[in-house]
């Protein structure tokens, strides 16, 4: 059971993820976003995660000078490409970079459904996320579920994330219904954008490795 608490920013959040037992932390490199980080802040942060959790960079449609630029200050264990990079530009950062790779797909119908086989053939990892509404300034993090009945069926070559819309209270059936071993959730665990509950951190992680 895998769970990634994402959009960190304080040394409190940090441990309580870390004392909750998750097993990636997420950091968010996006100006638009209420959880951006500097990369001196995220650098600070990181060094109090323990060896053995995955450091997450979260990045939408960054280019190579800002990801090695990043990735020259910040030292993380996984790039998370959370915009509409392609599977070719998946493909090209995983080689140049030498980092793996999770690519997060936006679902809201069946229509979607087609891109996750795509990035499943490039990608080390999958985040299948609700799809944001149009015109959101944010990729992720908008407290959207999508209907989980979608993938209930569902199967990739590739090991894959659960996202969008979870909470402490939603999570068990999100992974009952879906078949998720790995999930992810933000602004589940907040009291205001950006914001972390350090209770609900635990509650949430409790959830759903409860739920396994």
């Amino acid at each position: 059971m895998h769970v990634k608490i994402c959009g960190l920013k304080t040394p409190e959040s940090v441990e309580a993820a870390v004392n909750a037992g998750a097993s990636h932390i997420g950091f968010v490199f996006f100006p638009k976003s209420p959880r951006h980080l500097t990369y001196r802040q995220a650098a600070e942060l990181a060094a109090l995660v323990p060896e053995g959790i995955t450091k997450v960079a979260l990045t939408v449609n960054a280019d190579d000078k800002a990801l090695a630029e990043m990735l020259g200050k910040v030292p993380v264990d996984l790039l998370q490409l959370h915009g509409s990079e392609s599977p070719k530009r998946v493909a090209y950062i995983k080689e140049r970079f030498g980092l793996p790779v999770m690519k997060a797909v936006g679902v809201a119908d069946a229509s979607d459904l087609p891109q996750l086989v795509e990035y499943a053939n490039v990608a080390d990892q999958l985040l299948v996320d609700a799809k944001p509404p149009k015109g959101s300034p944010l990729p992720g993090g908008n407290a959207l579920a999508f209907d989980w009945r979608l993938i209930a069926d569902l199967d990739w070559p590739t090991p894959w994330m659960l996202a969008g819309g979870l909470t402490p209270d939603n999570v068990a059936e999100a992974m009952r219904l879906t078949g998720a071993s790995m999930v992810d959730v933000s602004s589940g665990v907040e009291n205001a954008p950006g914001v972390k509950d350090l209770d609900k951190i635990a509650a949430f992680v409790k959830a759903a490795k409860g739920a396994v």
